[in-house]
């Protein structure tokens, strides 16, 4: 499709935002799939070209987090793989399955999930007591996840960040470190799937990749710096904003 400048680099600003954001309290896609839509680019192009593009968001995020020690990435490679493979079947399972009941929903769960980061007394970068085991987490709720991302996406690291904080016990700038690393696994499995059909735009996915990457990073260096004080409210903030926007929709 023909793409003029102006356009790019709209596309490119709204990338570092959306890295930016995403980087500390994950949501990003609601900021570059509207602008990919918007630029007049079809529907399933729009998922596809966002895949590329935020992989280099999540990948920026996560070697920044795994840099100052805030995970391990050899320990969460077995984990991260769950997630990845469990997003490729969600976005095989986009082509055949309606996400009509998703689209309905959506917009409570992520009420929901601002609710539990706006009024959930103690919540700190302080690690409290696990409520699943590390084997039913890994097996069940992370393919789980990767899944949703793979089949719609919207919130998934919103979900990731519920998962660990309210199940793993990990206090909120671990569990933002670890939600990065399985997002960027989960978005790897959706990127396989577009790619191999074909619903990518390269230049432009690479270009608004670029963006992201040092948008990213920029956020994960805020998020370290400034820790549960400034995930916990921006995350209340995502949240809410996607689910008003799906409403709207």
């Amino acid at each position: 499709m023909p793409m003029t400048l102006d356009i790019l680099l709209f596309l490119v600003a709204a990338a570092f935002l959306a890295g930016y954001v995403d980087a500390v309290a994950g949501g990003g896609g609601l900021i570059t799939i509207p602008a990919l839509l918007i630029a007049g680019v079809p529907p399933l192009t729009a998922l596809g070209t966002n895949k590329v593009q935020s992989l280099f968001g999540s990948g920026s995020a996560t070697l920044a987090y795994a840099a100052k020690g805030h995970m391990r990435l050899k320990e969460q490679a077995p984990v991260a793989l769950l997630s990845f493979a469990g997003a490729c079947l969600g976005a095989l399972g986009a082509r055949i399955l309606p996400t009509t009941i998703l689209q309905t929903g959506l917009p409570f769960l992520l009420i929901a999930v601002a609710l539990f980061f706006a009024l959930k007394p103690g919540l700190s970068d302080v690690d409290a007591e696990r409520r699943v085991s590390p084997a039913v987490f890994a097996v069940a709720l992370v393919p789980l996840i990767g899944a949703y991302d793979g089949l719609f996406g919207p919130g998934t690291g919103s979900f990731f960040m519920l998962a660990f904080v309210a199940l793993a016990g990990y206090g909120v700038l671990k569990a933002t470190a670890h939600t990065k690393l399985l997002n960027f696994a989960s978005n790897l499995g959706g990127f396989a799937v577009f790619a191999l059909s074909g619903a990518v735009i390269w230049k432009v996915g690479l270009a608004m990749g670029l963006a992201q990457f040092v948008g990213a990073r920029l956020g994960a260096m805020t998020a370290m710096r400034f820790g549960a004080r400034f995930i916990r409210p921006l995350l209340v903030v995502v949240c809410l904003a996607l689910a008003i926007k799906l409403l709207w929709q």
